[in-house]
């Protein structure tokens, strides 16, 4: 596994836990994954694996559903969301190059 994953991105917890975590159903969490707004992985014998980082993200989802919110508008959101996170791991990395270019350090990752 990579080593420079968060432990809350960690996918290893499995839907029935994930169930009592969250209050949700395994057919909610299911249909969540259907509408591409939660991304399990897969286990070599097909379960599903979550993270921390989902558990917050599926009591997220509830919520909005709770307050009306359609799923098509809250994959909106996530999409918006993580096209941010990438800007902004890009522009640290070119920050990052342009101080080791600036000061002659070597990147070594």
């Amino acid at each position: 596994m990579d080593k420079d994953i968060s432990y809350k991105d960690k996918k290893v917890i499995s839907i029935g836990v994930m169930r009592e975590l969250t209050g949700l159903s395994e057919r909610q969490i299911r249909y969540y994954e259907e509408r591409k707004l939660i991304f399990p992985e897969r286990s070599s014998g097909g379960n599903r694996k979550y993270s921390f980082s989902d558990v917050e993200l599926l009591m997220e989802i509830a919520n909005k559903i709770e307050d009306g919110v359609q799923t098509f508008e809250i994959r909106q959101e996530i999409v918006k969301e993580k096209k941010k996170e990438e800007q902004k791991a890009i522009r640290k990395k070119m920050l990052q190059g342009q101080l080791n270019a600036q000061f002659g350090i070597k990147n070594y990752k």
